[in-house]
């Protein structure tokens, strides 16, 4: 059983010296690997790698941190991408108040524009929430109706995770979930509900234990599924099995059936 890799950024230049290779790695041993952009630039490499790689997809947005770099009609340009076929979802998306790189008031306005191109495209997002838990369920409750999606690398509380579950929402799970101090991580992690979850490495950013502080890869995201298993004491090709439908349920553009 392979799994996917949820979300690794493969455009990011750490990986300039040897994407070719790394890239190889993922369609030897994972069923795919979603690719988000975090702006125009970062969005046309990710497209331009699905294009070009069978095991990779990509999904086009603007970051939150980039929030302040979106302009009139970049809209028009997120949505064109999205009619090719490997461009399976609007992201990665979302609030960060911990580094605030946009003012906040510029990333609200931004998350919202962006929610409102995915329900016009019918397409899933991706969410990136940084210390925002509470004006992030504020916004999904509203201006998130009738959309799909997933909060990646989730970093809230069981509470606001309770909550996400029952608007339909899924979690992934990353690195973090593998940190000695993730108490909060594995506790939403075992109590969500397997088919509600997904996997990712967020390459390459968070390595997993015990690799933390090393450059990630996708191939990774095998240390969270065996984490992940020891957690919700399940064999390990389950946790694959589930987390891979799961991708395709989320995202139908992206078909691997095959694989599972």
């Amino acid at each position: 059983m392979k799994l996917f890799d949820s979300h690794a950024h493969l455009d990011d230049e750490a990986y300039d010296s040897d994407r070719e290779r790394i890239i190889a790695e993922c369609e030897a041993e994972l069923a795919g690997v979603l690719n988000p952009g975090c702006d125009l630039l970062s969005s046309a490499v990710a497209v331009d790698l699905a294009e070009r790689y069978r095991a990779v997809y990509a999904a086009v947005g603007f970051h939150p941190h980039e929030a302040r770099l979106m302009q009139p009609g970049d809209e028009a340009k997120l949505a064109a991408w999205c009619q090719q076929p490997k461009v399976v979802a609007i992201g990665e998306i979302g609030l960060d108040y911990y580094y605030d790189h946009s003012p906040r008031a510029v990333q609200k306005e931004v998350f919202i524009r962006q929610l409102d191109l995915a329900r016009q495209l019918d397409l899933p997002v991706i969410i990136h929430n940084r210390d925002a838990h509470g004006d992030i369920l504020e916004i999904i409750k509203k201006e998130g109706k009738g959309l799909r999606g997933v909060f990646h690398c989730y970093s809230g509380s069981w509470e606001t995770a309770r909550e996400l579950l029952k608007l339909g929402w899924y979690l992934a799970f990353g690195g973090s979930l593998t940190f000695k101090n993730a108490v909060k991580t594995v506790e939403v992690a075992r109590n969500t509900p397997l088919e509600r979850i997904l996997l990712e490495t967020d390459s390459p950013y968070l390595s997993p234990a015990p690799l933390r502080g090393k450059r990630n890869k996708p191939t990774l995201v095998k240390l969270v599924c065996e984490k992940m298993a020891v957690e919700k004491s399940i064999p390990a090709e389950e946790i694959a099995r589930a987390t891979t439908a799961n991708v395709c349920d989320l995202f139908s553009k992206i078909r691997i059936k095959d694989e599972i």
